[in-house]
């Protein structure tokens, strides 16, 4: 690693931190500027340091799309938030490009303890998991639909859809992005409670952008670590 590349890992994961703390230290002070300046800038500094980790093209591109999501959203109105939706779209599909491509996948077994080792292919997790994530992926679509504007009944559902499809590929690439997959979920099912004029907790900007941010670093993080080379011997089901 030269002088220079030693310089910036130190100094990318320093300059997100301070990003993050001023962002959610600013919705929570309700400082609309520094909300604004900031939140565009969360992304990019998370995919340079992707890129300082060595994190194979899907990721940053991941990230550089989540960031024209975070851009559109900050507009406001309808058309806006569709072109919003649809850049986070592409991010999950450069993370399932991403993440069907990785060396590795959990298999959870009834103890949670048995570990698939794969080179190539889908990710794979144990069927009542998979079940687990479509039921909420509909429990959630049905119950947010009638609270929906009759335009955006069929993009959120649609959108759903692949993230949760992209939520369970991640979890099936490893436990941090698997936790990653989930906050997505989580962040945007709140944004979607907003549009159905759902109660929500206050200030639920905070904690909207809490779990995104989180969500986005343990997918870079989870990603980048399960990407590195590993030595070993063929795929093979290990149970612990």
């Amino acid at each position: 690693m030269t002088a220079a590349a030693g310089r910036a890992t130190r100094a990318l994961p320093a300059l997100f931190a301070l990003l993050t703390a001023v962002h959610l230290g600013a919705l929570l002070a309700d400082a609309t500027t520094a909300v604004h300046l900031t939140k565009p800038a969360l992304m990019p500094a998370l995919a340079a340091w992707a890129l300082v980790r060595g994190g194979p093209w899907p990721l940053p591109a991941a990230l550089v799309c989540g960031c024209g999501g975070d851009v559109l959203l900050q507009i406001g109105g309808e058309t806006a938030f569709l072109a919003g939706m649809g850049c986070f779209a592409a991010g999950h599909l450069c993370y399932l490009a991403l993440f069907t491509r990785t060396g590795r996948g959990v298999l959870l077994t009834r103890t949670g303890r048995g570990v698939l080792l794969t080179r190539d292919g889908w990710p794979r997790t144990a069927p009542w998991v998979a079940a687990g994530y479509g039921a909420a992926w509909l429990g959630t679509v049905a119950l947010l639909w009638p609270g929906l504007e009759t335009d955006l009944r069929l993009p959120v559902a649609g959108y759903s859809l692949l993230l949760t499809v992209m939520a369970l590929a991640a979890l099936g690439a490893g436990p941090r992005t698997g936790l990653g997959g989930a906050l997505f979920m989580l962040s945007d099912t709140l944004i979607a409670a907003g549009l159905a004029d759902w109660p929500r907790p206050p200030v639920p900007q905070f904690w909207i952008m809490a779990t995104y941010i989180a969500a986005q670093w343990l997918l870079m993080a989870g990603a980048t670590r399960e990407a590195a080379p590993r030595p070993g011997p063929e795929p093979a089901l290990v149970r612990t």
